[in-house]
């Protein structure tokens, strides 16, 4: 999908009048929820290696979010300088534990018995890079409580046999069949799907307004 156009309306006035919106991000997650707001964009995958969860230097899940945001956004807007990129994260987090992507089935099994009937933090963390930003930045941070239902080994195997979760964090998507393990939500659900909307067309329509 690199540099794929999505028809719509261009990004709010206040986003530079016009000015190219790129997603820095290949998630097809994060380009259906921006899309269905109407939003002309370019989908600009970042070619940068993540930091995941646990490795060093171990960030807290909030700042290994961020961290990773920017080297998304950051990657992509040193060849675009002119548009405004919009670099995303998404981290689960149980406590202080950032809860990555599963290696493979075995880890993803792991995942799904520690959330069981246990309330997390989804943390969506995204920046702005543009010309039109004071500073040339902009960066916030979302977060949504999730309670699990208690899960047990047949659940969990159903849910795996149902969804591919080896690129999800967490091992799970509330928008595939989430509902048959998730029992409550506090906070926006697109910031779980990955990419907190609302919050961002806020910020975008505030460019040039700080």
């Amino acid at each position: 999908m690199t540099g794929a156009c999505q028809r719509g309306r261009r990004a709010p006035s206040g986003a530079g009048g016009g000015v190219d919106l790129i997603l820095a991000s290949a998630s097809p997650r994060r380009a259906r929820l921006l899309r269905s707001r109407g939003i002309r964009f370019e989908v600009v995958p970042a070619a940068v290696d993540e930091i995941g969860a646990g490795e060093p230097p171990r960030l807290s899940p909030g700042e290994l979010a961020a961290h990773n945001a920017w080297l998304k956004a950051a990657d992509v807007a040193r060849t675009r300088p002119a548009a405004i990129v919009v670099g995303c994260d998404t981290v689960v987090a149980l406590g202080a534990r950032a809860l990555g992507k599963p290696r493979d089935p075995g880890d993803a099994r792991a995942m799904l018995r520690l959330l069981s009937g246990r309330v997390h933090a989804v943390i969506s963390a995204v920046a702005i890079i543009g010309p039109s930003l004071p500073g040339g930045t902009r960066a916030f941070r979302e977060v949504t409580l999730v309670r699990f239902r208690a899960l047990s080994d047949a659940d969990i195997a159903a849910y795996l046999a149902r969804v591919h979760v080896l690129d999800k964090a967490g091992a799970y998507a509330l928008q595939e069949h989430g509902r048959s393990i998730v029992e409550a939500i506090r906070g926006p659900a697109d910031n779980v799907v990955g990419l907190p909307v609302d919050r961002l067309l806020q910020e975008l329509a505030h460019l040039g307004n700080p």
